[in-house]
């Protein structure tokens, strides 16, 4: 069973539901991290994978108490008004287990689509307003540039609204989760310097209450530090692309690291012969003692959540290697 925490969600453990999991393994995944103790399990939609809301219900169905989040559910991917109802459903038949992320979208995927606005910002927060709003009973706000749902009110709504937040990278995006929303989910590698920039400037717009922070992190943990690392490092093979300038320019080796990728021939090679230093802040990797201190200080940095994405081969199997990182149960 998840691990019991009375402090606004503050330091919760979480594991992602890897979207290439052979479908077999989705609902043992998810009983099994359950098991494990971890306090929340968060599917992610990706174009051409699997469904967010498709994996939710099944995955909340198949187990008993763990919070399931949804990480992210593209704004423009699906009219307000039914996702709100969608939502709402499951939040009805699963209270206090619902977390729903909601976000611009990767650009190329929602252009393929024909789902990119010609203002994402303006998107966002319109859809982020009304989605909240319907979700507690509300009337639906004005009509705005791209979302319409003036007057419609849901009869259905659950007694506990799950939280809405972004997963947004941007300063802009960023303030406007502190208008908008419930907080921020904070993609990976989230080191501790990108929590704490992000958290500056969604605190700029926002009410000073405790915001959900989530954060999503490559991760290894293994006897052999060695082994951990050298397993995490696929998961890092992204970083130093232009769409990750946010997560970087806040480590005190950006330069450095922007010089190295700059010099390797493609991205593998760049996250394998990268300074072991900079894969231990990059990812949640070591042994289990290193893990949990990595968590700890993302904790400390202001993330309500870690969430682990199991890196190397055999994710189910990974399950229990990850769980070492855990605090011991009380």
């Amino acid at each position: 069973m998840p691990r019991t925490d009375t402090t606004h969600a503050r330091g919760r453990v979480g594991v992602l539901l890897p979207r290439d999991l052979p479908v077999r393994d989705v609902l043992p995944y998810a009983r099994r991290a359950e098991e494990l103790g971890f306090d929340q399990v968060w599917v992610v939609e990706d174009l051409g994978w699997r469904g967010a809301l498709a994996q939710a219900g099944p995955v909340l169905a198949s187990t008993t108490g763990i919070t399931v989040g949804i990480g992210i559910m593209p704004a423009g991917a699906r009219n307000v008004c039914f996702a709100a109802m969608e939502l709402a459903t499951l939040a009805q038949l699963y209270p206090g287990r619902l977390i729903t992320g909601i976000g611009h979208g990767m650009p190329d995927w929602m252009r393929q689509a024909g789902a990119w606005p010609a203002s994402p910002l303006t998107l966002i927060k319109e859809y982020t307003t009304a989605l909240r709003l319907l979700m507690r009973g509300e009337p639906g706000p004005a009509d705005g540039r791209y979302v319409r749902c003036e007057g419609v009110v849901l009869t259905e709504t659950p007694d506990i609204v799950p939280p809405v937040i972004l997963g947004v990278r941007g300063p802009k995006s960023q303030a406007a989760a502190g208008e908008v929303a419930d907080g921020l989910l904070l993609a990976e590698p989230a080191a501790p310097a990108y929590i704490t920039t992000s958290l500056r400037h969604m605190r700029s717009s926002s009410d000073p209450g405790a915001p959900e922070v989530v954060t999503y992190d490559a991760a290894a943990v293994d006897d052999d530090e060695d082994a951990a690392l050298a397993r995490v490092r696929d998961g890092l093979s992204a970083i130093g692309e232009p769409g990750w300038a946010a997560h970087i320019d806040p480590l005190p080796f950006a330069t450095q690291l922007r010089e190295h990728r700059a010099a390797c021939a493609d991205a593998r090679q760049f996250a394998q012969t990268m300074p072991a230093s900079w894969v231990r802040q990059l990812s949640i990797a070591g042994t289990p003692d290193q893990a949990r201190e990595a968590i700890k200080d993302r904790h400390a940095a202001g993330a309500t959540s870690v969430v682990l994405t199991p890196t190397g081969p055999g994710s189910l199997a990974s399950l229990d290697s990850l769980a070492r990182a855990l605090d011991p149960r009380p």
